[in-house]
């Protein structure tokens, strides 16, 4: 774990799950779900990690598999991972949960490799809703192309009802929302058959 002082107004930590054993769960978590299923979460080696030599891997099947990190709530800050989709005939989906009650309630940007694109969601009482787009009617999510069997970066800026998502580094587009505006647990999701490797989850919170 880092932690980095950014401009003197916020922490920001990362986590890349190297110090964990192999094959296990990661402690600090709460590895559920959202709806039915099994969800498996474990920390494996991976020698393709961007940080060596382990990643956090889901490869069980769930409605949408969900990790919230224990001890975090955060308002207004930032969450950002790396992740690789593997496989998953039925979705192929990485996201980043951000101001999470508990496993169904929150909200969470994904990006998912079979349909090329990035959609923005609230979790409320377990029903998922995407979110329109600041300066677009209509429409769900953007296109944008999500190889399989690579790394990409995705990340949300957060603060009061907006919320600016960023991928491969690159500003994508900004949702406003105020139905969740309390402080929150961050965290990480995927959905149905997804098998996905998650690294170097980075958060911090803007005071």
């Amino acid at each position: 774990m880092l932690a980095l002082l950014l401009g003197g107004n916020a922490v920001a930590e990362t986590l890349n799950f190297d110090n964990a054993p192999a094959g296990m769960p990661p402690e600090g978590w709460t590895l559920t779900k959202t709806g039915k299923g099994e969800p498996k979460w474990t920390v494996e080696a991976d020698a393709t990690a961007p940080s060596k030599p382990n990643v956090l891997k889901q490869s069980g099947r769930a409605t949408f598999p969900v990790a919230l990190k224990s001890g975090t709530a955060i308002r207004d800050g930032f969450v950002e991972v790396k992740f690789k989709a593997i496989t998953g005939s039925e979705d192929r989906a990485a996201g980043v949960i951000w101001r999470a009650r508990d496993a169904d309630n929150y909200y969470v940007v994904r990006a998912n490799a079979l349909e090329d694109n990035v959609v923005l969601y609230k979790m409320v009482s377990g029903v998922r809703t995407s979110l329109e787009i600041v300066g677009r009617k209509g429409g769900y999510g953007v296109g944008t192309p999500v190889p399989s069997g690579q790394w990409h970066a995705l990340r949300c800026d957060f603060a009061g009802r907006r919320f600016k998502v960023t991928y491969d580094g690159r500003p994508l587009f900004e949702v406003e929302d105020a139905t969740m505006t309390d402080p929150g647990m961050i965290g990480l999701w995927t959905k149905a058959d997804s098998v996905t490797l998650f690294d170097d989850l980075a958060y911090g919170e803007v005071k």
